[in-house]
């Protein structure tokens, strides 16, 4: 990825971030646990961790061949660790705020640097995040640069001052996010850069089912296999582009399971209607052009040309540790509750 300057260059930037997600419940569903532990290189899952198999475990080759066997023992043990952290506070939390066992609730720590490339191929600091959230809405998040704590509720103001005034914790904090978490970026992009900067083409498919109306149809773009996750994709009538007023739907850009991605944008139309639909998409990382029509099947590939183109119920709460003290927390009493709705995806966050 690349972050534009306010000059005519553009200075390339990495992250490393590592998600941790806890559910008050586990939810007896495939592929969802009470407790995850995800670390991400740019927009690729490097390691993974759950509380089914309890095993941190490479999720690249790269990761798996260069990095030795202890690493991944040490690895488990801190990331059982702070399961048992979230577990704990998930349910002091529940207690202090008088919450039964009926809803879910979810607690996650995010945690990373983000770097900029310099000329001799290493990173330099830009900046990095260390941040809570609960249920959905920001909770807490570090200032790595005025070494201060940022609580946006007012529940949090409690936990705000504690910390501020542990200075010991926040050197800690800062010191982790400006070196040991740039070590690891440098480190694990040397070694998986060649498959990092290789950029994966899309598929593309277009398909028409039927609907719950007779006399309509829904037709469907697919993209999916492509890296990196950017793109654009346009469904077309006769030529014009289809909006959401057109009453088209988009999945957006979705991970897939092998660390590319995909997305799928649909519009709903009359079986009679004689128009002439498209689906377009570009890549510009593959410098790929793709145009495919409903029923008569074209497709178009240009290379080499650059185209510019959980269940959240919302509770603000207060803690006092956190779980990398490896300590129990506590959780404040009074907290307003507030229902919202499914976000979809985990938030992003640290190596250990």
């Amino acid at each position: 990825p690349n972050r534009p300057s306010c000059g005519f260059l553009s200075l390339e930037t990495h992250s490393l971030h590592y998600i941790y997600t806890a559910l008050s419940k586990d939810l007896g569903l495939p592929g969802i646990h009470k407790f995850t532990a995800i670390g991400m290189l740019d927009s690729r899952m490097i390691d993974y961790f759950d509380s089914k198999t309890k095993e941190k475990v490479p999720k690249q080759t790269w990761m798996r061949e260069r990095l030795d066997p202890d690493f991944w023992v040490k690895g488990t043990q801190s990331r059982l660790k702070k399961q048992q952290w979230f577990e704990v506070n998930i349910n002091i939390l529940k207690d202090r705020m008088r919450q039964n066992d009926t809803d879910l609730h979810v607690l996650q720590w995010m945690v990373g640097c983000e770097g900029e490339m310099q000329e001799d191929g290493t990173m330099k600091f830009h900046r990095g995040m260390d941040r809570y959230n609960y249920d959905g809405s920001d909770f807490l998040s570090f200032n790595n640069f005025r070494s201060v704590w940022v609580a946006p509720v007012t529940a949090a103001e409690e936990t705000k001052r504690k910390w501020d005034n542990d200075t010991d914790l926040n050197n800690k904090i800062k010191g982790y996010l400006e070196n040991e978490c740039m070590q690891w970026l440098n480190k694990f992009w040397s070694y998986g850069m060649n498959q990092l900067n290789t950029a994966s083409p899309p598929e593309v498919y277009v398909l028409t089912r039927d609907t719950n109306i007779e006399s309509n149809i829904r037709l469907t773009c697919l993209a999916t296999g492509f890296y990196p996750q950017d793109i654009i994709m346009w469904i077309k009538r006769d030529g014009r582009k289809l909006y959401r007023e057109d009453g088209l739907e988009s999945s957006g850009v979705r991970p897939n399971e092998d660390d590319t991605f995909q997305r799928r944008d649909s519009v709903e139309i009359l079986r009679k209607d004689k128009s002439r639909y498209t689906c377009e998409v570009i890549h510009e990382a593959s410098s790929v052009y793709v145009m495919k029509e409903w029923g008569k099947n074209l497709f178009l590939c240009i290379k080499g040309t650059a185209v510019s183109v959980l269940i959240a119920l919302c509770v603000y709460t207060t803690f006092t540790s956190r779980p990398d003290e490896q300590k129990t927390g506590e959780f404040s009493s009074t907290s307003k509750v507030t229902m919202c709705c499914l976000q979809g995806s985990l938030l992003e966050c640290k190596s250990s």
